[in-house]
């Protein structure tokens, strides 16, 4: 996670189209406080959790296909936890390494009960069958296995999931120089920090290393709340609800100077109140507040990624 750190910072430094604006970070530290939650998973009870192997399981298959919503008005988050976690409850069987590997999109739609078909949905059963193969090839067929693999080390766990899955390997090039985000496998390994409270299959020692994981929500908070500034060219896409391509500057300065202006918070928190703030805390915190804002315009972008 460093290199996400260092690739973000480099990015924030060379950045035209949005900006990190210093004084609106000292702001929201005021407004903050000590007010940061403490990560809670699962609060709405949308996800699957039986506190063994299984919860391991079907938290990889959700990492692997949590992206890209936008383009059906109607789909959420949500619908993806809740009816992969109707579906496991069906059949405990049900996300087995070989039965991922069979997967097609009726049978996954089906699986969610959506009635059409999804965003992206070629990529999404391309993923799974990946995900099943990979861990039939290397893990026993188990995820547990991956995850007992990285010696509670969240950054191993990033570095082992992108070594193994390329769908995790979120990075692109910007001007000549490659950038790295990862998150979804960042996000993996928060989730079962957050489902396990920190215990056996969560329990990471390294946690603090995980930075928040740069989607559409986060970057239209951190604007609204004066963090980050944007281009009039930006702005003026992202009110008409334009599309931006993946890997283009304008994107990957969205998700970089994200990454970046939430590190400064972290650091200006900790030194005005001495607390230690995670990412995951502070994410969770944006994002919690950005998905009951229905007026937030966030950017479009079709991504595996995020």
């Amino acid at each position: 996670m460093e290199e996400v750190r260092a690739t973000a910072a480099w990015v924030a430094g060379q950045s035209s189209h949005v900006i990190v604006d210093s004084e609106g970070i000292e702001k929201v530290v005021e407004t903050i406080g000590d007010k940061i939650p403490q990560i809670e998973w699962d609060f709405e009870g949308i996800h699957y959790f039986d506190g063994g192997p299984l919860t391991v399981q079907y938290l990889l298959v959700l990492d692997a296909l949590n992206f890209c919503f936008w383009p059906d008005e109607d789909l959420s988050y949500d619908h993806l936890a809740s009816g992969l976690k109707a579906a496991l409850k069906n059949d405990k069987s049900v996300f087995d390494a070989d039965r991922l590997q069979k997967f097609t999109g009726p049978e996954l739609r089906e699986l969610l009960k959506w009635p059409r078909p999804l965003p992206l949905e070629g990529e999404r059963i391309r993923l799974l069958h990946e995900v099943g193969f990979e861990l039939e090839r290397s893990f026993g067929g188990k995820a547990c296995n991956l995850v007992d693999s990285c010696g509670k080390s969240a950054a191993k766990l990033v570095a082992t999931i992108t070594s193994h899955f390329p769908g995790f390997r979120d990075h692109a090039i910007y001007k000549g120089r490659q950038v790295f985000f990862y998150k979804r496998a960042q996000i993996f390994a928060a989730d079962l920090y957050g489902a396990f409270k920190g215990q056996t299959y969560g329990e990471f020692h390294d946690i603090s290393s995980v930075t928040i994981f740069a989607d559409y929500i986060v970057p239209a908070m951190l604007r609204q709340l004066g963090v980050l500034k944007y281009s009039s060219k930006l702005a003026s896409i992202i009110g008409y609800n334009g599309v931006i391509a993946s890997g283009s500057e304008e994107e990957v300065e969205l998700r970089a100077c994200s990454i970046y202006a939430v590190e400064k918070m972290k650091d200006l928190i900790r030194v005005k109140t001495g607390k230690q703030v995670l990412s995951v805390e502070l994410d969770l915190w944006l994002w919690a507040f950005g998905v009951q804002s229905p007026s937030l315009q966030h950017h479009r972008t079709l991504s595996i990624y995020y």
